[in-house]
């Protein structure tokens, strides 16, 4: 008798339900797109890993609905102190800008963030979550990718999607099955991971030790909990720097946690690695399956969040036939560039915290008072502007004629407090739908744009908001206008840009800019970005009969 495996079929499969897969399976799943989630874990993690999000990251929590929900499980608004030998201060890092419309820097328990996001994912029964299975093996042709995956219990099944992103991981399973190397460098350098039930260090931000003796970093987080990361020398043994003992010993020369209990202690080894390709036809990698970042710049978990919303909305439009491959080929290439700045960030941060000797460190500090006694370079490290925003010098957008300094085509836009005519105040994007839309940053953009540029680029598949600058009230129009309440287009770089229709893609980035006499010529700009309908009604439920 011949036995016949179930076969589950959906647009996406997913492998790795961690922070990347989690958040690009929310996106896909308000999109309507179907989707299987393949986890070979019963759970989502039930320890702490990630400590930090972002204000990019907390914004695509607010393209998924949720997050409201996730600001009731973050210390919002932290910042860092850095700290002699001697423990004296001698850089502060405290970021007040929303840029994007949140805090620069917020702590969470990663166990909090993965549950919440599962959760959020009961809301589309198109989409499937399949914990406790594991990707056995995989096969591909022109239009469809093959899984082959087993459960805990050793049954057997087959997941068929047009496509598949692999999220499983630095160890990535797909990744190595694909031949896909990592070019980069791993660190010599080990550090002791201690994260503690309860702390009794009542300091809000981080403090970073840079000692050449031991660098040790303490990162706070929500209802008094934190971590320590202590660096190992070459010659200590793991197993002896995990004993308690020595971990105490660690504990009391940092702060008043000496007798605190332990959630978790561990040695890792910390990477600096891109994989050399990202795609291989219908299959992509992401999160850390794509990179591995230091620690240093909090940046590991949030550049598999941003690769998920680049990647997510191109997926949406290229199952809906509305894009050509190289909207899927820019993924990569818009991508890949800003993840390797990243680490590039951290390793830098990396020479502060850990200065060699005793003489690079004293000069290391001895700059930056030099700095700081200057305001705008003490403004520059105290906001975080050494951070580099994303951009894309390549890819999905059509560059302006200005220099790349002050150009914001490519960047993602701002988002301010907007204000309508009955004088309600909310975020940028709780007015944008999920489709292209053309921003008319102008005094009167009811006056600017006539009615017919208005239907040619609503029939083109974009929608048309206005957006006055702070010092001019809205009004109503035929097309919705608000006022920039907080100021945020007001800044220089953005001001620049009053008059101008800026082309904003589904993940809010400015794919193009043009002065409001030119709108119409956007109408071909919205056609090469999909233009998929908002809100695309959901699929039937998807059953997995397996």
């Amino acid at each position: 008798m011949t036995v016949v495996k179930p076969v589950a079929r959906a647009d996406i499969a997913i492998v790795g339900a961690g922070p990347t897969g989690l958040t690009l399976a929310n996106l896909l799943g308000g999109m309507g797109i179907s989707t299987v989630l393949i986890e070979r874990n019963l759970t989502t993690v039930q320890e702490p890993r990630a400590v930090s999000i972002d204000d990019e990251s907390m914004r695509t929590m607010q393209a998924i609905g949720l997050a409201d929900a996730m600001e009731t499980i973050v210390a919002r608004g932290y910042g860092s102190r850095y700290l002699s030998p001697r423990q004296k201060l001698f850089l502060t890092v405290e970021p007040t800008s929303r840029d994007y419309g949140f805090d620069k820097r917020n702590a969470f328990q990663q166990p909090e963030l993965e549950a919440l996001l599962r959760g959020g994912l009961n809301r589309y029964a198109h989409v499937a979550q399949m914990f406790g299975w594991e990707m056995q093996s995989f096969s591909q042709d022109d239009d469809r990718v093959c899984l082959e995956i087993s459960d805990t219990a050793g049954a057997t099944g087959t997941v068929v999607a047009r496509y598949m992103v692999a999220c499983d991981g630095g160890r990535s399973p797909t990744r190595g099955k694909l031949g896909i190397e990592l070019a980069g460098s791993t660190f010599a350098e080990r550090w002791l991971i201690v994260d503690l039930v309860r702390t009794e260090n009542r300091f809000r931000h981080t403090e970073v030790y840079c000692d050449p003796a031991r660098p040790c970093i303490s990162l706070p987080g929500p209802r008094n909990i934190r971590r320590y990361e202590f660096m190992l020398h070459a010659g200590e043994d793991e197993k002896a720097a995990t004993d308690e003992a020595f971990v105490r010993n660690l504990l009391a020369q940092v702060g008043p946690d000496r007798d605190s209990a332990f959630r978790r202690v561990r040695v890792y080894t910390f990477h600096a690695r891109l994989a050399t390709r990202w795609r291989e036809k219908n299959i992509f990698l992401a999160g850390d399956a794509a990179h591995l970042t230091p620690p240093f710049a909090g940046q590991g978990m949030n550049s598999g969040l941003r690769d998920a919303h680049n990647l997510a909305w191109k997926l949406a439009e290229a199952v809906g036939g509305n894009v050509s491959d190289d909207v899927l080929d820019s993924y990569e290439i818009e991508r890949k560039p800003h993840a390797w700045e990243m680490i590039a960030l951290a390793l830098k941060m990396g020479q502060v915290m850990m200065p060699e000797n005793a003489v690079k460190a004293f000069l290391t500090r001895r700059v930056f008072h030099i700095l700081g006694a200057y305001p705008p370079a003490r403004d520059y490290f105290a906001q975080m502007r050494y951070k580099p925003k994303p951009r894309f010098r390549t890819g999905l957008m059509w560059a302006d004629e200005r220099p790349e300094k002050s150009t914001m085509v490519g960047r993602l836009v701002p988002q301010p407090v907007v204000e309508d005519t009955q004088l309600r105040r909310c975020l940028l994007d709780q007015v944008l739908s999920d489709q292209p839309v053309v921003l008319v940053f102008d005094e009167f953009p009811d006056r600017v744009v006539s009615a017919e540029s208005v239907r040619l680029l609503r029939e083109a598949g974009a929608e048309v908001i206005g957006l006055t600058p702070e010092w001019i009230n809205p009004i109503d129009a035929s097309f919705s206008v608000y006022r920039d309440a907080s100021r945020l287009f007001s800044m220089p770089q953005m001001k620049s840009y009053l008059g101008h229709a800026l082309l904003l893609r589904r993940d809010h980035y400015i794919a193009a800019a043009v002065p409001v006499s030119d709108i119409e010529s956007l109408g071909e700009k919205v056609s090469a970005l999909g233009a998929c309908p908002a809100k695309t009604p959901a699929p039937a439920a998807l059953t997995i009969a397996l």
